[in-house]
Parts: C-alpha cells; sequence; structure tokens
C-alpha cells in the first residue's frame, strides 16, 4: 500500500507533466522555460527542482508518460479486436487518434528528434509489445490459413514505420483527412499484400 508522501509525490510529479506537456506545446523545448512549467502547475520552481532535476528530464518524463498512455491504449484496443484486419485497424487508428488529440505536442516531439526527444531505440521500445502483439496476431492468422505466410515481425514493423509517416504526413499538415480514413488505408493497403493466394 502507498504511503501518503509517495502518492502527493506521485500526484506533484504528474501535475508539473501535464504543465510541461502544455508549455512545451506552444513554446518547444527551448521556448519553455522551468519558470513557466512552475506558473502552469501552480507550484514554485524550486519545488519543480524537488522532482525533476533538469527541463530535459522533465520533457523525457512528458514524452515517457505520452508514450506508455499510447501503448496502454493501444494494447486495450488490439486485444479488444476479434481478427487479424480489426487488429492491423486497432493499431493503426489507437495511434493516429493519440497523435491527433496531442497534435501540438507530437509536432513539437517530432521536431525535437534527435537532440532531446528519444532516441531511435526508445521508441521501438515503446511500440515492441504492441508491435510483438501483432506480430503474433499475423502468426496466427497465416497458420490458420487466412493470409499467406509472411515473415510476422518484419510485417508487424512496417505497419508501425507506415504507421509513423502517417503520423509524420498529418503533423506537417499535408493531409486533412479524418485519422478513420487514414487507418482504413493502411489497413487496406496492408490487407491485399497479406492476402492468402
Amino acid at each position: 500500500m502507498k504511503t501518503k508522501q509517495k502518492m502527493v509525490s506521485e500526484f506533484r510529479r504528474a501535475e508539473i507533466v501535464d504543465a510541461a506537456r502544455s508549455v512545451f506545446a506552444r513554446k518547444g523545448f527551448a521556448g519553455g522555460i522551468v519558470d513557466e512549467i512552475a506558473n502552469e502547475a501552480g507550484i514554485a520552481k524550486g519545488t519543480v527542482y524537488l522532482y525533476f532535476r533538469s527541463k530535459k528530464e522533465i520533457y523525457r518524463a512528458v514524452l515517457d508518460r505520452d508514450m506508455e498512455f499510447s501503448k496502454k491504449g493501444t494494447l486495450e484496443r488490439m486485444d479488444a479486436a476479434g481478427n487479424l484486419k480489426d487488429k492491423i485497424r486497432a493499431f493503426t487508428l489507437a495511434r493516429l487518434e493519440n497523435a491527433e488529440a496531442k497534435k501540438e505536442f507530437f509536432r513539437i516531439m517530432d521536431a525535437e528528434f534527435g537532440s532531446v526527444s528519444f532516441t531511435r531505440s526508445q521508441y521501438r521500445d515503446w511500440l515492441r509489445e504492441p508491435v510483438l502483439r501483432l506480430a503474433s496476431a499475423i502468426e496466427d492468422a497465416a497458420r490458420r490459413g487466412e493470409i499467406r505466410p509472411v515473415p510476422s515481425e518484419k510485417i508487424a514493423w512496417l505497419v508501425a514505420d507506415m504507421t509513423r509517416g502517417t503520423i509524420r504526413r498529418r503533423l506537417l499538415g499535408r493531409s486533412d483527412t479524418p485519422p478513420g480514413e487514414d487507418a482504413e488505408l493502411l489497413v487496406g493497403f496492408t490487407w491485399a499484400a497479406l492476402a492468402a493466394e
């Protein structure tokens, strides 16, 4: 059971992370200063430093929390889907809708890629569980003869990569279609490639 101090600490960290997400979404990493994060959270600047050593650490906490939230939602939707096609749809749509809901922050994250945001290995770690779950569904469908035999993990990562590319295109303003339309395009393309011979 959590102590009262632990619960207060977790609550305060969450407040700081939420405030930082808003500040970074408006101003970017470079423009968002700790004073503004503290002000947005309704706490003193010194209190922020009780929980985080630096602005970079706060930024990474925002990324980690958002990616974990996205992963959890994606897994839940995939688990609720009945067949492979629906699982592919759940994977792509969950990620597209999450990026759409947090569009401004994802734009900042995309712009900061490679500097302070995250490494490719961190990105792959966040995606690993949903991708492996998708790979397992692909393998099961191939075993049942619903699709042709394919290297399941490679195909699952290709779906993840195509989804990431679609998110990026949407963030750059090169798509004004609803996330569901883009998801259906990805599902249709993938399904055509997997169709049993």
